[in-house]
């Protein structure tokens, strides 16, 4: 081996991480994990050919909540990237609803989506204080026609322009 392709020292490999750690802004983290949710959460849809055995509506739900729960920070530190975020979490949210994918349970007790009051793992209902099931929610009224439904009513569903 000759003295130019020497491995590096391990004090020469920990200055070069460091160098390469002070580059690095946490808003690019961010929107390096945002791609990578909405594109496994794609491929969970089981759409794409020769992914139809992947589908997993409850892991594709998963990656819709982590990203709405993100693009309020990548509103302020990202502006400039907020509309491809906002499009790719659109087309992740309609191919959800092709594949027959259901929102998760609406919080009760003001909680987040998506938060401890939003179900259990596994499907069972969410339990409240001494493990005493809650009571179901009652069904929203139906929309009459021109007026938004109960996702747009809510506020969980983006509508562009709005």
């Amino acid at each position: 081996m000759s003295a130019s392709e020497r491995q590096p020292s391990e004090e020469e490999l920990r200055a070069a991480y460091e160098a390469e750690i002070k580059k690095i802004r946490v808003e690019h983290v961010l929107m390096e994990h945002v791609v990578t949710l909405a594109n496994l959460g794609m491929r969970r849809t089981g759409l794409a050919p020769g992914t139809e055995g992947e589908r997993d509506p409850d892991q594709v739900r998963v990656a819709i909540e982590a990203i709405r729960a993100v693009v309020p920070l990548l509103e302020q530190c990202a502006p400039g990237q907020i509309a491809a975020i906002r499009d790719a979490l659109s087309q992740l949210q309609l191919a959800f609803v092709r594949i027959g994918g259901q929102p998760a349970p609406a919080a009760a007790g003001g909680e987040a989506p998506g938060g401890p009051a939003a179900g259990a793992p596994g499907g069972e209902p969410a339990r409240g204080p001494a493990g005493a099931d809650k009571p179901p929610e009652p069904e929203p009224p139906p929309a009459k026609p021109g007026e938004p439904g109960p996702a747009q009513r809510s506020g969980r569903l983006w509508v562009p322009g709005q």
